[in-house]
């Protein structure tokens, strides 16, 4: 099963290079079978980029993914905070692998589909 996940450009670059290795969500897909997501970079790439593989999600309050994440997140610590900003719990995505693209897809053209908020089942 894999799921379409929408991330801000400048975090992708961080993962295909791999300085990111986690991946935050406030919000996490219900389906225990997701093994990959294919990543679609927002604007103004506004393009399908790659794949990566899970390998663990984490769920914790949010202090406690920080301490555990802080190292390889790819993030700031105020961007973090701000995005958890009025949650108490969050996920991160541990990234096991990545598989980059050589030319970039569309969305629409090539998946069907419009750009999520957060994510898609495809």
């Amino acid at each position: 099963m894999r799921v379409l996940l929408s991330i801000k450009p400048e975090y992708v670059d961080k993962i295909f290079s791999g300085e990111k290795k986690y991946e935050f969500r406030r919000v996490m897909f219900k389906d225990p079978e997701v093994k990959t997501i294919i990543v679609y970079a927002t604007s103004p790439v506004q393009k399908v980029i790659g794949e990566l593989s899970i390998d663990s999600i984490l769920f914790d309050q949010v202090n406690s993914l920080w301490k555990t994440t802080s190292q390889l997140a790819g993030i700031s610590e105020e961007n973090f905070y701000q995005y958890f900003k009025d949650r108490t719990f969050g996920y991160a995505i541990k990234i096991k692998k990545t598989k980059k693209y050589h030319k970039p897809l569309s969305i629409q053209g090539h998946f069907g589909i419009v750009p999520p908020q957060s994510f898609t089942y495809v």
